[in-house]
């Protein structure tokens, strides 16, 4: 792939909802002990100020003290007792707010991944969030990493043509579940989630 350019705070706009479509397109890199492995955002979903399906609802705390950072901060939290996710903080210091990365398309350090992951179907990889984590060997030590600064866990500018990006209610929560805060790469095999959402 081409050379990865780290991206560059006046890049990207502010406010969750706007950085959750920004994202799309933009690459995360990993930066690992055995290697470099990279992916594609191509899915995203928006955890907004106020919003009671947010970590930050309730106000801040121990596991959710980074969703309270500056912006373009990592935050990385585990569910179901044996998977992370991987979040970018989105709002001003101290307000709480973070745009869920679901999805990547993978473009660099495949074999690492399907080594990590167990699997070589390349479409399986980095689809949902708790496999990507897994792919880039994402875990809870890169919580609060400054992705602009970070030398572990980093954004790339894209690299690609833009795509036409869709939207659609958010996927595996109970709460406010109709908003539509989720964002994706459309016609990307790479996406996670029902197909009727993703079209």
């Amino acid at each position: 792939m081409a050379r990865l350019r780290r991206l560059r705070a006046n890049e990207l706009p502010a406010g969750t909802i706007n950085l959750a479509k920004a994202l799309i397109g933009c690459v995360l890199v990993r930066e690992a002990a055995d290697g470099r492995s990279a992916g594609r955002i191509v899915e995203t979903e928006a955890y907004v100020i106020g919003d009671p399906a947010s970590h930050a609802y309730r106000g801040k705390s121990r596991r959710n003290a980074s969703m309270f950072l500056a912006p373009h901060r990592a935050y990385v939290y585990k569910i179901y007792g044996t998977s992370f996710c991987v979040n970018v903080t989105s709002e001003r210091e101290d307000e709480g707010a973070a745009v869920l990365v679901r999805a990547l398309e993978p473009v660099a350090g495949l074999e690492l991944m399907e080594d990590r992951r167990g699997t070589a179907r390349v479409t399986d990889l980095c689809r949902g969030p708790g496999r990507l984590c897994q792919a880039l060997a994402i875990d809870g030590e890169l919580d609060g990493a400054d992705l602009l600064r970070s030398r572990k866990l980093w954004l790339a500018a894209s690299s690609g043509d833009p795509r036409r990006i869709g939207m659609s209610r958010r996927i595996g929560i109970s709460k406010a579940s109709r908003r539509r805060l989720r964002f994706f790469e459309r016609d990307s095999p790479f996406v996670s989630g029902p197909k009727h959402l993703s079209s």
